[in-house]
């Protein structure tokens, strides 16, 4: 008897609505070859798209002016510049797969780089697994070899501590930051050991564990290398010279089951101790 009750009790915990991980691939936004897309967010409205029971943010003003997220499978990994914005390093998806997700965190709209769990703005809260995450092409090349804007990370004789770092603000139901936070170096130059400095260019899983229950996620870049005021401080929010883009896939989250689950789940466990209070007389 206690057996088939807790068997019960698993499956209908397991079997509630929101109980299943829901992992963005973006392997399910149709895309045609070497290309990317917005989800079909109209021209000059801030909105997003839904990829694996999950929500991103975009803001679409064209190829050249938007920010938030886009999806790709392009695979240029050599060319850096406006031309080449939608492009990861790796050329493609985590284990092959096609398509992944581009953010640009530095646009003028107001609209941020977020993620919320389910198909819109504050639906459900989840405890987020983690992502795998990645340089796009023209951050990578830019820190490499420095350009117009932007250093060459590590300087001239490669000492200078630069760094890249992309930052996961948790975000409760009303899109309010909770307080949380994960950081992950995209690029990294600090170590004393020069053969330890690195520019990322492949996935790399970041765990979000840490980030607490949450209803989705900001995204922030910051760099070592921006533009600076005459008082020697970074000159305005847009003040970073280091390409404020990265690659994203396989952001998976695991929703809390709703409240109907742990009902049921308590109601099953005083069941149990009912049985357990009758066969013990």
């Amino acid at each position: 008897m206690k057996k088939i009750l807790f068997l019960l009790l698993a499956g209908t915990f397991l079997w509630m609505p929101g109980a299943q991980a829901a992992v963005s691939t973006f392997d399910d936004l149709n895309l045609g070859e070497d290309s990317y897309g917005f989800g079909g967010v109209p021209y000059n409205t801030k909105s997003g798209f839904t990829s694996g029971g999950n929500y991103f943010t975009h803001y679409n003003a064209g190829s050249y002016y938007w920010d938030g997220f886009a999806y790709s499978n392009t695979t240029n990994t050599q060319t850096a510049g406006t031309g080449n914005q939608f492009s990861a390093i790796t050329g493609g998806g985590v284990s092959g797969s096609s398509n992944y997700a581009v953010s640009y965190t530095f646009g003028m709209s107001g609209q941020k780089s977020q993620a919320y769990i389910g198909a819109s703005k504050g639906e459900q809260s989840a405890i987020i697994s983690g992502t795998y995450v990645t340089n796009t092409t023209w951050a990578y090349q830019s820190m490499l070899k420095g350009d117009t804007l932007a250093k060459k990370f590590g300087g001239a004789d490669g000492t200078d501590e630069d760094w890249f770092m992309l930052s996961f603000y948790g975000l409760d139901t009303s899109g309010g930051r909770t307080g949380s936070v994960v950081d992950f170096y995209l690029a990294d130059f600090r170590f004393d050991n020069s053969e330890d400095d690195y520019i990322l260019d492949q996935w790399a899983w970041v765990d979000l564990t840490g980030l607490g229950v949450v209803a989705g996620v900001e995204f922030i870049l910051t760099s070592s290398d921006n533009k600076l005021d005459d008082d020697g401080k970074i000159d305005g929010p847009y003040a970073m010279n280091t390409p404020a883009y990265f690659a994203m896939d396989n952001f998976t989250a695991s929703p809390v089951p709703v409240p109907g689950a742990f009902f049921l789940l308590g109601s099953g466990l005083a069941g149990l101790a009912a049985i357990r209070r009758k066969t013990a007389r």
